[in-house]
């Protein structure tokens, strides 16, 4: 047994290096499609003039003096949607490279809602100040060169291109409209955007409104809701799933609307931890069932040398450790079949074919070494039985753990039971009297 945990540990380094090399493959794919996507805004900047004190060097009667005095300086107020709703749907696509997998998405996007009128109270700015014509509808996108068609806004009933760079947000890269008829007085200020957008692993939204309202359907049967704030429903079926989250601004660290000169409302991990989306990735892929059935390596190896053990004890049967050699290194391939053939076909089919290979070949093998097919066919019994009950264990995300206890104190029962009346004291074999005995 503990020779076996040699090769094991081998396969674990070809398991690293195929993991790596699959992780590598996604990359590069996703690279050009696009990455995990976070959706942040829209945000509302107004640029005004200011007064701010500053310190200045004068010569006075040939001395050198610092004076305090007043500059007039342009900054920018950034003022955050009332209500923002968002209407979504993903459409999952499998890409290839090689033989590695990747899983991506095109998401079609609406975002829509309205700002209330700008308000400069507090930040000391008269109206005349405030440069109006010049305010900016800024919105975020992670990577956008997953957006494949122009983003346009509906601003007020008018429609206006989004073009990329402007003022940047510390939240990532920008797209930016300069919107009309902002000003303190505006009744209504809506807007509306409707585009899409590539990307892979996530889709994740910024709580930017005062209340905010997120409705994503999509065929993706496996999602994973994760975040800051769980869906308020969710309906998750074979065919894909449907989520609608309900987030009010009580549950962020920033502020409704701040200044540049205001300190950083997004320092540490304010933004990071407000947002709230899906994973559409498999939550357990192959690389992964394969490493934890490669946990279950020493529990085969130890089951199967204890059956050979006990025909030992209880008949006229000696197995050389050669054999006992022999019967491992098949049992050790069975997970470098499994993890070779994962790669190309579904886990079920190569669990599958390995177990059946293994089976035999430990089987045929025992009908010689045990020289009896009977007892050959219970050791292949047995060892199909155990590669069945791994697999469903495997399975079992939740109760994997329960389910392999529960399995470890069975089989410790049936070994008790079968040696319970083996005299493990008794020296001699049973054609040796006590005579015999030195």
């Amino acid at each position: 047994v503990l020779l076996g945990l040699v090769p094991l540990g081998l396969i674990r380094s070809v398991l690293s290096e195929r993991r790596m090399r699959h992780r590598e493959a996604i990359e590069n794919i996703t690279s050009t499609w696009g990455n995990a996507q976070t959706i942040a805004g829209p945000v509302l900047v107004v640029p005004y003039y200011h007064q701010v004190k500053v310190w200045k060097e004068q010569s006075v009667a040939g001395k050198t003096e610092r004076i305090e005095t007043s500059e007039r300086v342009l900054g920018q107020a950034y003022f955050l949607p009332e209500d923002l709703a968002v209407e979504g749907d993903l459409k999952p696509e499998r890409l290839h490279r090689s033989i590695y997998e990747a899983i991506v998405f095109r998401s079609s996007l609406k975002l829509s809602g309205q700002f209330a009128p700008p308000s400069f109270e507090g930040l000391k700015a008269a109206d005349a100040d405030v440069q109006w014509d010049e305010a900016v509808l800024m919105m975020s996108i992670t990577d956008l060169r997953g957006a494949n068609q122009t983003l346009s806004l509906e601003w007020n009933g008018e429609r206006i291109p989004l073009v990329p760079g402007g003022a940047a947000l510390p939240i990532g890269p920008v797209v930016h409209a300069r919107v009309p008829g902002v000003t303190a007085k505006s009744k209504s200020l809506t807007f509306q955007l409707t585009f899409s957008v590539n990307g892979s692993e996530s889709l994740r939204f910024a709580p930017f409104g005062m209340q905010n309202r997120v409705r994503l359907t999509s065929s993706f049967p496996d999602p994973s809701f994760q975040g800051s704030f769980l869906p308020v429903h969710r309906k998750v079926t074979p065919a894909g799933f449907e989520a609608d989250w309900e987030v009010s601004y009580y549950g962020r660290a920033y502020p409704q609307r701040w200044s540049d000169s205001d300190p950083d409302p997004f320092k540490g991990d304010a933004f990071r931890n407000s947002l709230f989306g899906v994973t559409v990735v498999p939550v357990v892929d192959s690389y992964r069932l394969v490493e934890r059935s490669i946990k279950y390596g020493i529990l085969f190896l130890a089951l199967v040398f204890s059956a050979f053990f006990v025909f030992e004890v209880r008949w006229p049967v000696r197995v050389h450790p050669v054999q006992y050699t022999l019967v491992g290194a098949a049992l050790c391939l069975f997970y470098l079949a499994l993890l070779s053939l994962s790669e190309v076909i579904s886990f079920g089919w190569a669990y599958l074919v390995g177990a059946a290979a293994s089976t035999l070949l430990v089987a045929g093998y025992s009908a010689f070494m045990l020289g009896a097919v009977r007892r050959a066919l219970l050791v292949g019994l047995g060892l199909a039985a155990i590669y069945g009950y791994i697999y469903i264990i495997l399975r079992q995300q939740d109760y994997a753990l329960l389910y392999g206890t529960a399995a470890l104190f069975a089989m410790l029962a049936a070994a008790m039971y079968a040696t319970r009346n083996i005299n493990w004291y008794r020296t001699q074999t049973p054609a040796q009297k006590p005579s015999d005995i030195p």
